[in-house]
């Protein structure tokens, strides 16, 4: 009796013609792959996310409509849900979008977006995570994790430098090859290294002087060559400028078609691109629509909207930072059952209090399954209040009929939340914002609302950081609840009213003034170009460098418990690891949660580094008097820098500091580790200046046989006098002579003989 296999059969590359073969690399239409059906190849959906499902209703596929999709959980964006510190509860918004995504057949969301926060008036900043790689990388992750855990892919976004929306499609960022490895394109590596994601989307503009479609170096040399990325680089909507060049450097995919796959056809047969090549990409994107067969096959299933309305609710909860609670103002006083005190008199002033800003503007834009704001939450849990709107949401001018109202009831409260924010149209994909200011209405009623009544809380509704310094003063209480997508209003009251501890971090530095920010100097470039002149100082690694004060530092954030970390202790685990343990104590009655920061300080180093880099965390949930012991992992790159000199990682060899804290300014404790180092040795020639000679294992040697050889009279003795010494290092051993005469030539020629027989 003949056996029949059970494994599916799938098509492979081989199967298909070269036209074929083409068709593969360019979408079908604006959110489909093309496919190649009668061969077996589905042409599935792909569609936007990054923080919730955006499928477009539009009839037209072709089109690319951003405000009429179906109904989906709107969760946080990454401004709010980065201030989580909570990887565990990102997997589980990941986790809802991809059962999301099963129910609406789309095979690849496009999201996250993990493109660094290099300057606050970013118009994307509420897309993306932090200032900080490795925050936004370990945070991100769960994204990617959640999502694929459901059969469904993720697209990582925008790879790479995307840090600006102006003139953001063709603009070239001049970036040090070190800044790059260090600062913008760390969370990329860590997620693909970690979670392969099924998808990741090239950038739009150019990077030292190439664009990210067509760029190589980037697609193939360091995304799979170094990092073995296996999936597929598809292009930001309109990126491809080069279907040719794209597709060698590394293209996949052009999204959406520009109608122009017989350039591929016309490229493999006269030689400009390689069979090969096209048959790497063309299975690309079989293994893609491979790997989303078992989801898109599943029928008739539908997502618990209840749930993940509750998912939305915590991560919510969870990204709301309490910046200020002069007088323990919040929260206000409960009733037993958790509701508001009846005999409180609460003044609720800001339209953004009954119209909610919950998420950003552009390709992210979601229909919310429910919407729920913080008026109706106060209804539906019985809290009286006296609402005033205020003012409008546009950038109209003031409304004195409205200001007038809003004092009268903020006179008759005894206490006041004020409801503040940016419009929609004041930040969004597509154009960068000009300043980091509330809008003057808004400042000018809370100056006449606290002349009436000094108990305010401001309530702030932003994707990006704003300025608090100029109106701080008129406010005991400032909680930042960024944009905090559908639940807003049930979460805002669950932490106004004390029901749960606000627990959420800055993942972004907030300055005094804009032009305090490094990148300044340079933003947002000029005829056609920004440089990043800043390096690898970007935020709190520049703020922090070099003393300079902030409104409110990375990391921070108030609690109504309060804290104490100790015992701290670090323990090497090998020549370049460690171990840190801490304890941390909730030394109140309230059960809330605390996050540990980790920071690594360098030492004496070859080159400028900033004052310290975080490198681990730990969110912890602490019942009231409760303590809890947490390790963290500090592996070899938490110590290393990339060397421009070595073109690697490189951990010098030395004393190194690990800072414990709560912010990247508030440092409980700190321990020493001495580290050997990796003993990295470049190849030295007549070009090295003595100094580079000195610093290298190898050259050290060679050093010192020189000295020894002095000593013996054999060569000239080096001069010993400090200032002599000096000019002695930074010269090139090609130019000894210039200090040693004649006798320098010697020297020279004996350093290389010597060199070469350490080095054979």
């Amino acid at each position: 009796m003949s056996e029949t296999s059970t494994t599916p059969s799938y098509p492979s590359v081989s199967d298909l013609t070269l036209e074929e073969k083409a068709s593969l690399t360019s979408g079908g239409d604006a959110w489909h792959l093309q496919g190649v059906e009668h061969k077996g190849i589905p042409g599935y959906m792909i569609t936007d996310g990054p923080h919730g499902l955006r499928k477009s209703l539009a009839s037209n596929t072709s089109e690319t409509d951003l405000n009429d999709s179906v109904p989906a959980t709107c969760f946080p964006p990454a401004a709010g849900l980065s201030s989580s510190w909570n990887p565990a509860l990102i997997r589980e918004v990941g986790e809802a979008m991809g059962e999301e995504c099963v129910q609406e057949k789309v095979a690849v969301i496009l999201g996250p977006g993990v493109n660094i926060k290099r300057n606050p008036l970013g118009g994307r900043c509420f897309e993306y995570w932090s200032e900080d790689p490795y925050l936004a990388g370990h945070e991100a992750v769960g994204i990617v994790e959640g999502v694929q855990s459901k059969g469904v892919g993720t697209s990582l976004k925008h790879f790479a430098a995307n840090n600006q929306e102006t003139d953001r499609l063709r603009v070239d960022a001049r970036i040090s090859q070190r800044a790059l490895r260090e600062i913008y394109l760390p969370a990329f590596e860590h997620i693909v290294k970690t979670a392969q994601p099924w998808t990741i989307m090239c950038s739009y503009n150019k990077i030292n002087g190439v664009h990210s479609a067509q760029n190589h170096w980037l697609l193939t040399d360091v995304l799979r060559g170094e990092w073995g990325f296996k999936g597929i680089v598809m292009s930001d909507w309109g990126a491809d400028h080069d279907r040719v060049a794209s597709l060698n450097a590394g293209l996949n995919l052009e999204m959406p078609p520009s109608y122009t796959d017989e350039q591929i056809v016309y490229a493999a047969r006269d030689g400009r691109i390689d069979p090969a090549q096209l048959d790497r990409m063309a299975r690309g994107m079989i293994d893609l629509t491979n790997k989303a067969r078992a989801a898109m096959s599943v029928e008739d299933y539908r997502f618990d909207v209840e749930a993940h309305d509750e998912v939305a609710h915590q991560a919510a909860v969870e990204s709301m930072v309490l910046l200020k609670n002069e007088d323990a103002i919040l929260p206000l006083a409960p009733a037993a059952d958790g509701r508001a005190d009846d005999a409180a008199t609460i003044a609720v002033i800001g339209e953004f209090a009954r119209t909610p800003r919950y998420q950003g503007g552009g390709s992210s834009h979601i229909t919310p399954t429910k919407m729920t704001s913080f008026l109706d939450t106060l209804a539906a849990r019985g809290i009286k209040a006296d609402f005033a709107p205020g003012f409008t949401l546009d950038l109209a001018p003031a409304d004195p009929a409205l200001e007038t109202e809003a004092v009268e009831a903020a006179r008759h409260a005894e206490t006041v939340l004020m409801f503040l924010g940016l419009p929609e149209e004041a930040e969004s994909e597509g154009f960068d914002r000009e300043n980091i200011d509330m809008p003057a209405k808004q400042i000018e009623l809370l100056r006449q609302v606290a002349a009436v009544n000094p108990n305010v809380v401001v309530v702030l509704s932003n994707g990006s950081v704003v300025s608090v310094a100029p109106w701080a003063k008129y406010a005991k209480g400032i909680l930042e609840a960024w944009l905090l997508g559908q639940a807003g209003g049930p979460a805002l009251a669950d932490v106004i009213f004390g029901k749960v501890s606000p627990s959420g971090r800055l993942a972004q530095s907030i300055p005094m003034d804009i032009n305090d920010d490094p990148s300044m100097l340079n933003w947002p470039g000029e005829e056609g170009h920004v440089d990043y002149g800043e390096g690898v100082f970007v935020g709190y690694r520049y703020y922090d460098t070099y003393g300079k004060a902030v409104d409110y530092p990375f990391g921070f954030g108030l609690s109504y418990a309060t804290f104490e970390i100790g015992g701290v202790a670090v323990a090497k685990t090998g020549a370049n690891t460690a171990s840190v343990t801490a304890t941390v104590t909730n030394t109140s009655d309230v059960p809330a949660a605390e996050t540990v920061q980790v920071y690594v300080a360098p030492g004496k180093s070859d080159v400028a580094r900033p004052v310290h880099e975080l490198k681990g965390f730990e969110k912890v949930f602490l019942g009231a008097g409760e303590s809890k012991t947490v390790t963290i992992e500090l592996d070899e790159r938490a110590f290393a820098y990339w060397s421009e000199k070595y073109g690697d990682w490189h951990v010098e060899a030395g004393e190194y500091t690990v800072e414990v804290g709560t912010s990247s300014r508030d440092i409980a404790a700190t321990a020493t580790v001495a580290l050997e180092g990796d003993g990295k040795s470049m190849p030295l020639t007549e070009w090295s200046s003595f100094g580079e000679w000195s610093a290298d294992p190898v050259g050290a040697k060679v050093v010192e046989a020189v000295d020894a050889a002095g000593e013996r009279g054999e060569l000239p003795k080096l001069p010993d006098n400090a200032m002599m010494r000096l000019f002695l290092n930074s010269m090139p051993i090609n130019s000894l002579s210039t200090l040693l005469g004649a006798a320098g030539k010697d020297l020279t020629a004996f350093m290389l003989e010597e060199y070469a027989k350490l080095t054979k």
